[in-house]
């Protein structure tokens, strides 16, 4: 009995929050740009005035996590670090500055019997976010959905939880001081699991759920959910070194697509190498990657071209689909371009990948045949980014194809429906 008591009371909770939230959006929707921006930029004020409390919240998540062993990729995600502090306000800022989407014309023409047609971006509604670890999705999510005009609920991992409610709280402060329903933005205060499953149940107050996190996470929402899912896999991210490269080029773009940031979705996770300049190009790469605390897993077309005593795991077939979100790298060596593209093709998770080349026409045959959300020529995985594209931040990266694809920034947080004007016309 007791069992039932508390699920009923989760359900009561979690629709509430949902309610409220379904209440807020309508006032979302129409409010103007300057309210949202003054929201945005009061809650980069407030972010800086009380860093000292919110870091004394984050160590509430990072003693526990070092304690519980999450690794070291993990804990990176964890931490409000000044660069990730800086990072959210100058997101805030940043989005208060772009073009509010809401209300835009997006194409429009005029019928033979006068009718004016238009396409009108609007908000989506009520998102749902789910996320992992990275206590900035808090504000990032909460700043682009609110300029996007939507109300926003935020569940992030128990393992984040202290960090994530006083971001929260903050983002709700700001709302509350100028003057704007706080419940535009709202977290589910709770570690329990089940309220995931009750918030994917919703259907009729929630309009889109976007996960962000690994891959459990994401299967499990959409194999729950009964509300529309944008999904983020994995970030199986690969770098092609052409035949053409300039490799000192390579070599730069490899290491930092590898080590600046190995536990992030975008990082390079598998290293791809044409045969003609992998005997110029791996010795130095991989002894680089090796000091700087790099595994490596390859084959024995890698290990041909390595000198003797490079110490290299064998890479097996899981290897080469496996989002490691850690400093270990696959490499193989490949006989052409297309070969490349087909590895991508067979291995990859559609996310990000990109070919080092001083070859136009090979830099255009990868942008055009290698299906990922976003494809690079002579530069870092790591650029796959909102913040990095210019949209202020991002909800996430979108490895769907329908609606969003990519990093998704405001214009990815509005639909759009046909307003149509006329003057007494009527179908014969």
């Amino acid at each position: 009995m007791t069992e039932i008591l508390q699920e009923r009371t989760m359900d009561v909770s979690v629709r509430d929050i949902a309610e409220r939230a379904k209440s807020a959006s309508r006032l979302a929707r129409t409010l103007p740009t300057s309210i949202k921006n003054k929201v945005l930029l009061s809650s980069a004020s407030l972010i800086e005035d009380r860093v000292e409390v919110l870091r004394a919240e984050n160590r509430k998540d990072l003693e526990p996590g070092k304690q519980n062993g999450l690794s070291t990729a993990m804990l990176d995600r964890l931490t409000l670090s000044d660069k990730a502090i800086k990072s959210m306000t100058d997101g805030l800022r940043e989005i208060a500055e772009q073009q509010d989407p809401v209300g835009e014309i997006a194409r429009e023409w005029t019928r033979p019997n006068g009718l004016k047609i238009a396409q009108m971006q609007v908000p989506l509604g009520v998102i749902a976010i789910i996320f992992e670890s990275r206590p900035n999705v808090t504000i990032d999510a909460a700043a682009l959905c609110f300029k996007a005009g939507n109300a926003t609920i935020l569940r992030g991992g128990s393992e984040a939880y202290h960090s994530n409610r006083a971001l929260a709280s903050l983002f709700r402060e700001a709302c509350d001081g100028c003057g704007v329903d706080p419940n535009v933005v709202q977290a589910l205060e709770t570690t329990d699991r089940s309220a995931v499953g009750e918030l994917l149940r919703l259907n009729d107050l929630i309009d889109v759920v976007i996960p962000r996190g690994g891959r459990s996470l994401i299967e499990r929402v959409v194999e729950e959910s009964r509300i529309p899912v944008i999904k983020h896999y994995d970030g199986v991210c690969h770098v092609y070194v052409d035949r053409e490269a300039d490799l000192a080029m390579a070599e730069e773009v490899a290491f930092n697509a590898k080590v600046q940031r190995p536990g992030v979705c975008n990082a390079m996770e598998t290293l791809l190498v044409h045969e003609q300049v992998a005997g110029a190009f791996l010795p130095t790469t991989v002894k680089r990657l090796q000091e700087a605390g790099v595994e490596i897993r390859a084959t024995d077309r890698v290990r041909a071209v390595l000198d003797d005593g490079t110490q290299i795991q064998d890479a097996t077939e899981e290897d080469w689909s496996t989002e490691y979100l850690d400093l270990i790298l696959s490499v193989d060596v490949v006989p052409s371009l297309e070969a490349g593209i087909d590895h991508i093709e067979k291995y990859g998770s559609h996310h990000t990948d990109t070919i080092v080349t001083s070859s136009e026409e090979n830099a255009k045959r990868f942008q055009r045949e290698v299906d990922s959300a976003t494809v690079l020529v002579n530069a870092s995985t790591r650029f796959s980014d909102g913040q990095q594209f210019g949209l202020g931040a991002e909800i996430g990266i979108s490895t769907d194809k329908l609606h969003a694809r990519g990093p998704m920034g405001l214009a990815d947080l509005v639909c759009k429906k046909y307003v149509v004007t006329g003057n007494g016309q009527i179908r014969e």
